[in-house]
């Protein structure tokens, strides 16, 4: 169903759509502006063009994939998948230079993780060409991105993997000679992936409706947190439904709520973490759905407080139904954790806790960028300044 359009303030981050078409069968979306005679020295984009096309993006995804890997132990760094690409379809020079960038980000990023004491043993990638767009020597290719990282053992008894989903899109241009060259990669996701290298896209800073909403206290990245343990057999929650439920849907979207994918001013993360929320016992506010005060989510209507990341925040904290955590490793199953990426006072993104290991590492699963069992180690480490706040349902 078609949702509404969005206020201006609210903030949530985008997700990705789990829908993954054949490797080879791009979906031409334009026509191929090669027909006719006016344009005959335009090259065309057959079958075996859209191919390459898909394996060079595969290439390119698992090259930051493997870059997270440890490679301890082995003869030298990954070799770069991309660099065996020339001839008809090839790095341009400057995204050769972009890519070279990126993976050198993400090393770093495996260097912080490390520090933190979590690896990854190992990684697979695979990237499905969704459609190609054609006009004359300019092509788009729109591809989604399948990604698992598997967890070293390092301490013992956290989840195998991680993984996500991702979408984006490819542009290619065709010199003089009819060769493709990809020129530019642009994440339509607006998500956090964990081998994205740039931070995400945030709007500008969402104020309430009236001059008081409650401010949430900003969580501290300290592995030194004290002891806050969680009931997690009683009470007015279930939160092992809520993990439930996360972990079924992180990948698909229930069809009982709308999805907020390629919104523009947002995604889907905070609807996922109120369904979440829901299925595990929070009971709808009805009112208007411009008041944060109220909290409400169907099908066919929303409160900005079900779907806002700042409107949860508010809601949540006013009405008793959570409390601020100082620090994010006191998180456990059923809570919520947000970010701040660019640190301008506004939240930017909602997860919900899924697993805590018995080490005390707490675990999320996401939209926007479809992830799940993502540790809280890999999001400090891919995005260390970032303000992070924590909240106890």
């Amino acid at each position: 169903m078609k949702s509404r359009k969005l206020s201006r303030k609210r903030r949530r981050a985008t997700i990705v759509g789990a829908s993954a078409a054949a490797v080879v069968a791009g979906v031409a979306l334009v026509p191929n502006w090669s027909a006719g005679a006016a344009v005959t020295d335009d090259p065309t984009v057959d079958a075996a063009t859209k191919a390459t096309f898909q394996k060079l993006a595969d290439a390119v995804f698992t090259d930051r994939t493997q870059a997270l890997v440890d490679d301890s132990g082995r003869h030298g760094e990954h070799s770069k998948l991309t660099s065996h690409f020339s001839g008809k379809v090839r790095l341009s020079g400057t995204q050769a230079h972009a890519e070279d960038s990126a993976l050198s980000q993400l090393r770093g990023r495996k260097d912080r993780l490390e520090q933190l004491g979590e690896r990854y043993s190992s990684a697979s990638t695979s990237v499905t060409l969704n459609a190609t767009e054609v006009k004359g020597r300019h092509a788009k290719a729109e591809v989604t991105e399948t990604t698992t990282l598997t967890y070293e053992k390092v301490r013992g008894n956290e989840p195998k993997t991680t993984g996500f989903q991702a979408h984006h899109e490819l542009s290619f241009q065709a010199d003089k000679h009819g060769n493709w060259q990809l020129t530019g990669i642009k994440d339509t996701d607006d998500g956090v992936a964990v081998n994205q290298p740039t931070t995400p896209t945030v709007t500008e800073p969402a104020t309430g409706d009236d001059d008081s909403p409650p401010a949430a206290t900003r969580a501290s990245t300290s592995r030194n947190a004290p002891a806050k343990a969680k009931n997690l057999t009683s009470g007015a929650y279930d939160y092992k439904a809520m993990a439930a439920y996360a972990q079924k849907y992180w990948n698909k979207y229930n069809p009982d709520y709308p999805d907020f994918s390629g919104q523009g001013a947002g995604g889907d993360c905070t609807n996922f973490v109120s369904q979440s929320l829901k299925a595990g016992g929070w009971k709808h506010v009805p009112g208007y759905t411009n008041d944060w005060h109220k909290w409400f989510g169907t099908a066919d209507i929303q409160s900005d407080s079900f779907v806002g990341v700042n409107e949860f925040s508010w809601f949540a904290l006013s009405s008793k139904r959570v409390t601020s955590l100082p620090y994010v490793y006191q998180l456990d199953v059923g809570d919520v954790l947000q970010m701040d990426f660019n640190r301008d006072g506004s939240k930017d993104h909602s997860m919900i806790v899924t697993y805590r290991s018995p080490q005390g590492v707490p675990y999320v699963s996401y939209h926007s960028t479809n992830t799940y069992n993502r540790s809280v180690a890999s999001l400090i480490a891919s995005y260390p300044n970032a303000y992070y706040y924590a909240y106890r349902t």
